[in-house]
């Protein structure tokens, strides 16, 4: 390894845009010394969402988006490195997620667009990708990843802490004083919430959830949505926007139902499995702590800690992470448990075989 910094790169399914942080090891933690976020532009969000569900000339399309994606993630890298002013060569590695187009565990498969070796070639960093195939071969569900660095940057011990992670799925880490770390996704997070408003009034999302505040929840439809068998499913799982997505929703409307309302109903959809899942997976945890692009929600933290009273839900911050910055930072910790050859997986969690050591690694 040449040097001792990371770069983590994460865009997740909001696809919303790409967050990137420098981080120095701190024993076995990492510490953000940097942070960038860089928007998508139009044009390849709309690609990427396309490539959400099959279409026409899939390979062909799938190329193109992976390199024009590459090229941005090399953007984001450059303006981090020039607002920390770091050279390529002071980088250890880049850990990079990918963005998510298919995620099928029980067929066997995951796919991340990334181009491993055009970003290396772009930036003259080594770059470690495709984190989840390795847990995916050995049995496991290959998500979610976050919680074995959740575990390095959050656990107390004497004191039970669960972590919720809101993207554009929801997924929660359970971390006892004693005994194994667990974790699965909950279900959706942001993704319903972005894409009813992206439908009904043209915005990528509900800024602070304004717009849910206006409306009120409908009882019928969130039964509708409560029934969906993924919530009954036990971990260890894993779900993606295969099955949550803005069709799967409007096979569950009715018509004349106002569009603020349909809102409310998603936002307490989205709180009432997540506080479900601490009840039933995190029973001792008193502190909750929530990260990821939800975390900017206020009404639907507030609404998650109205379910789960008693317990103190604030964000990563109180705890040394910035909400936004905890999945990417995940992505550097992950690259550099690579490099070193240890496990980034979970058993407990994915239900793979057995620890693994994830990741393929282009060098520069």
């Amino acid at each position: 390894m040449r040097a001792g910094l990371y770069i983590g790169l994460m865009s997740g399914t909001s696809i919303d845009g790409i967050d990137a942080v420098l981080a120095a090891p701190r024993g076995n933690r990492l510490q953000v010394k940097a942070a960038f976020h860089r928007p998508f532009s139009p044009r390849l969000r709309g690609r990427l969402l396309a490539l959400q569900a099959p279409g026409p000339d899939e390979l062909r399309r799938a190329a193109i988006a992976a390199n024009q994606l590459t090229r941005a993630y090399a953007a984001a890298v450059r303006s981090l490195l020039s607002r920390a002013r770091v050279a390529p060569g002071g980088i250890a590695a880049i850990g990079c997620h990918g963005q998510t187009v298919r995620h099928q565990p029980g067929a066997g498969y995951t796919l991340q667009l990334v181009n491993g070796a055009l970003l290396a070639e772009l930036t003259g960093i080594d770059v470690v990708c495709d984190f989840r195939g390795r847990d995916i071969a050995a049995g496991g569900e290959g998500a979610p990843l976050v919680p074995a660095f959740h575990s390095a940057a959050f656990r107390a011990r004497r004191r039970s802490r669960a972590v919720v992670n809101i993207g554009g799925m929801a997924n929660l880490t359970s971390l006892t004083a004693h005994g194994p770390v667990t974790g699965f996704d909950c279900g959706p997070g942001n993704c319903l919430l972005d894409a009813w408003i992206g439908a009904r009034r043209h915005r990528q999302y509900d800024r602070g959830g304004a717009w849910a505040a206006r409306g009120r929840v409908l009882p019928r439809l969130l039964e509708k949505l409560l029934a969906d068998p993924y919530f009954r499913r036990r971990p260890p799982k894993s779900t993606g926007r295969e099955t949550f997505n803005l069709a799967w929703l409007q096979r569950r409307l009715t018509r004349n139902l106002r569009g603020e309302d349909v809102q409310a109903t998603l936002l307490e959809l989205t709180a009432r499995t997540i506080a479900g899942a601490v009840q039933n997976y995190c029973a001792d945890a008193r502190e909750v702590l929530v990260c990821g692009g939800g975390a900017r929600n206020r009404v639907l933290v507030a609404r998650i800690a109205a379910l789960l009273s008693g317990r103190r839900v604030a964000l990563t911050d109180k705890a040394g992470i910035a909400a936004q910055h905890v999945e990417a930072l995940a992505f550097a910790w992950l690259a550099r448990e690579c490099l070193r050859r240890k496990p980034g997986n979970l058993p407990s969690v994915t239900g793979a075989r057995g620890p693994r050591v994830l990741g393929a690694i282009y060098p520069a």
